[in-house]
């Protein structure tokens, strides 16, 4: 059973490490660089020109590893696993749409505001309804309409009010990611730390899952999770495809993910976030992009009441590059951030199944 995470993880791996050059040679060819802003830290004008829309390497591979170990396994897909890779893939259609505006027909804001968040919307209120159908033999749903944390708690918020939920989650997290996205490898390694924490916790829901209520030790601390196992196939396989994409995207970057691996990676941690049950875990395990998220809404804040901006620049981590931090400190420092935001999570998610015991 477990070989398929294994296998999902290699094939994402190397899919987007031997892709990934072939798709900047295919962009390069065609002329599709990313814009600089002028604002911005003065190294970074050195940049612009560089292949963006990389993105799409690591959703192709993603979905593509997914699929092929299923069929080295001989399992079947779950619904749980297709809708996080549809919400993964339907986001990044939205941002490739916003990327290819940009890039290609050199209109520097890309998709109108109100067309990018239409799409946004449909894609998520797509995977919000649909996450509470196909109940499985137990009445099991991949979403439940109860909040979470490190399980669902007693609270049930209703069908149209979990939509609501899941749309700010998915929107957040895609904001955050997007934000996060200014710096070579900075959102790509951050991202990989994440979907590892995913890959253990569904390994362990997968353990401890109450569908195995006869061979638990203590039925009481079990999971109420629809696909554990395929989340974690589901993680593994981003987990693989985006190291593979940070080899070529880390300090000094052959390739930028562009919003369509932004939005794409955000849709795809709330997804797994939304269907394991550890929704406001997710707040933790990804706390750089809320950091940063924070930072900017601090700064619009901030300059909006009082005139005065409490950055030197937003999001978070050009201000520390105008400070005079390399870029590349800027990248470690905060990854060291977020590999901590992610073992303070999964201590949170172990504690609280031992909790229960």
């Amino acid at each position: 059973m477990m070989n398929q995470i294994l296998f999902s993880g290699v094939i994402g791996l190397f899919l987007t490490l031997v892709g990934t050059p072939l798709l900047i040679k295919l962009l390069a060819r065609k002329g599709y660089g990313q814009y600089i802003r002028d604002d911005g830290p003065r190294e970074h004008h050195a940049k612009r020109g560089t292949p963006t829309m990389g993105g799409i390497a690591f959703i192709l591979a993603t979905i593509i590893a997914y699929f092929l170990s299923k069929v080295i396994t001989g399992k079947p897909p779950t619904f749980s696993g297709v809708l996080v890779l549809g919400l993964m893939g339907g986001m990044g259609l939205v941002g490739f749409l916003d990327d290819y505006i940009k890039i290609v027909k050199r209109r520097s804001l890309g998709l109108r505001a109100k067309a990018k968040m239409a799409g946004q919307l449909i894609v998520g209120i797509s995977f919000a309804v649909l996450s509470l159908q196909f109940a499985d033999s137990r009445g099991q749903t991949p979403a439940s309409t109860k909040l979470s944390f490190v399980q669902d708690f007693g609270w049930t918020i209703g069908p149209v009010l979990f939509v609501v939920w899941a749309l700010f989650m998915i929107l957040a997290m895609s904001n955050g990611v997007n934000l996060t996205d200014g710096l070579d490898g900075l959102a790509t390694g951050a991202s990989v730390m994440v979907f590892g924490a995913y890959t253990f916790i569904g390994v362990w829901q997968f353990q401890e899952s109450c569908a195995n209520g006869d061979t638990l030790t203590n039925p009481t601390a079990c999971f109420e999770v629809r696909d554990p196992l395929d989340l974690a196939v589901v993680a593994s396989a981003l987990m693989g495809a985006c190291f593979g994409f940070l080899w070529w995207n880390t300090s000094p970057a052959k390739i930028f993910m562009g919003d369509t691996g932004s939005l794409a990676l955000g849709g795809a941690l709330a997804g797994l976030a939304i269907c394991s049950r550890t929704e406001l875990l997710l707040a933790l395990l990804g706390g750089l992009f809320v950091l940063i998220t924070m930072s900017v809404v601090i700064q619009v804040g901030s300059f909006r009441l009082t005139g005065k901006r409490v950055f030197r620049m937003a999001p978070l981590q050009h201000h520390f590059e105008l400070k005079g931090w390399s870029e590349v400190l800027v990248v470690v420092r905060f990854w060291i951030i977020q590999g901590m935001c992610v073992i303070v999570g999964l201590g949170l998610f172990y504690a609280g199944w031992a909790a229960d015991k």
